[in-house]
C-alpha cells in the first residue's frame, strides 16, 4: 500500500510540472474545459503578446543598433560639413584668382584706348559699340594669299561651334585690316561674305588704322611692291578674346587648333565676372 501511494503521488507531482510547460498548460486548458465544462481562458490580444515579447529580447543589442546609426549620422554631418567648406573655400579662391587677373589685364596696356573706324557697310564704328559683347578680334589684310584666310577660316569655326551651345552668349567676329590702302568699304564688303554672316570688316584712313593697331601691339609692315604694284603686309598673326567690359582677355597664335580656342573661350565665358 506504501509503494502505491509513492507511485501515485510521483505521478501526481509529475503532471503538476507537466501542466507548467506553456505547451502542455494549453493543452490541459483545452481538455479540462472538453472534460469538465470550463470556460476557455482569456487570451491576450496580439498586441500585448508582442509587447511582451519585446520586453524580452536582449536590450544590449538594440543599444549596439542605436550607437552604430548615431556614429553613421554624425560621420555623414561630418563629412558634408568638410565638403560645404571646401567648396566655399575653393570658390572663394577661384574667384580671388580671377580678381587678380582681371587688375593684371587692366594694367596691360592692350586694348585700353578706343578706335573709331568704318565698317564694311560705311557705318562709323568704335569700341564702345562693342561693349557688352564678347569679341573676336584679328587683324590682317584682303589681298593676304593664305595665312589670312586660314585664321579667319578657324576664327568663323570657333564662333560658329560657341553658336551651337544655346547656354552661352554670342561672339562678335571683328576683322580690323592693316592695309587700309587697299581694304576700303567696298573691298572688305566683298572679301567678309567669305566667313561667318556677322563678321564685321573694319576700315579707315592710314592714321586711324594704324592707331587701332597700336592699342593691340600690333605689327604691320607694307612689303617693297612688285612691278604689278602688289605687296605683302608683315603682321602680328593674333586672335585677340576681348571681354564684354572690352577688356583684353586673352590671345591665340596660329598653332592654336580651333578645339582648344573654343574650350578657351567657353571657360572663360563660365569663369567671368561682370566688372
Amino acid at each position: 500500500m506504501l509503494g502505491l501511494r509513492c507511485i501515485v503521488g510521483d505521478l501526481c507531482g509529475g503532471g503538476r510540472l507537466l501542466r507548467r510547460l506553456p505547451h502542455v498548460q494549453q493543452k490541459w486548458r483545452c481538455e479540462s474545459v472538453q472534460l469538465y465544462g470550463l470556460p476557455p481562458a482569456p487570451r491576450l490580444p496580439r498586441q500585448t503578446q508582442v509587447c511582451f515579447l519585446s520586453q524580452g529580447q536582449n536590450p544590449t543589442g538594440s543599444r549596439a543598433k542605436m550607437k552604430l546609426r548615431t556614429r553613421l549620422l554624425v560621420t555623414l554631418l561630418f563629412g558634408g560639413g568638410l565638403l560645404a567648406v571646401w567648396w566655399f573655400v575653393h570658390r572663394e579662391k577661384q574667384q580671388k584668382l580671377h580678381r587678380q587677373r582681371i587688375e593684371q589685364l587692366q594694367k596691360v596696356a592692350v586694348g585700353q584706348g578706343d578706335f573709331s573706324l568704318l565698317d564694311h557697310t560705311g557705318r562709323r564704328r568704335t569700341k564702345r559699340d562693342f561693349l557688352g559683347s564678347w569679341v573676336l578680334l584679328y587683324f590682317g589684310f584682303t589681298h593676304c594669299p593664305d595665312i589670312c584666310p586660314d585664321e579667319l577660316d578657324k576664327l568663323s569655326a570657333v564662333v560658329l561651334a560657341l553658336d551651337q551651345d544655346a547656354s552661352l552668349p554670342p561672339v562678335q567676329p571683328l576683322f580690323i585690316t592693316v592695309d587700309p590702302e587697299r581694304d576700303n568699304v567696298a573691298a572688305l564688303a566683298r572679301y567678309v561674305k567669305d566667313f561667318h554672316p556677322r563678321l564685321i570688316g573694319l576700315t579707315g584712313t592710314p592714321e586711324e588704322v594704324k592707331h587701332a593697331g597700336r592699342d593691340y601691339r600690333v605689327y604691320a609692315n607694307p612689303g617693297p611692291k612688285d612691278e604689278d604694284g602688289d605687296y605683302i603686309v608683315d603682321h602680328t598673326i593674333l586672335i585677340y578674346l576681348v571681354s564684354p567690359d572690352g577688356l583684353f582677355l586673352d590671345y591665340y597664335n596660329r598653332m592654336k587648333t580651333q578645339e582648344q580656342i573654343t574650350e578657351s573661350i567657353r571657360n572663360h565665358m563660365k569663369t567671368y565676372v561682370r566688372l
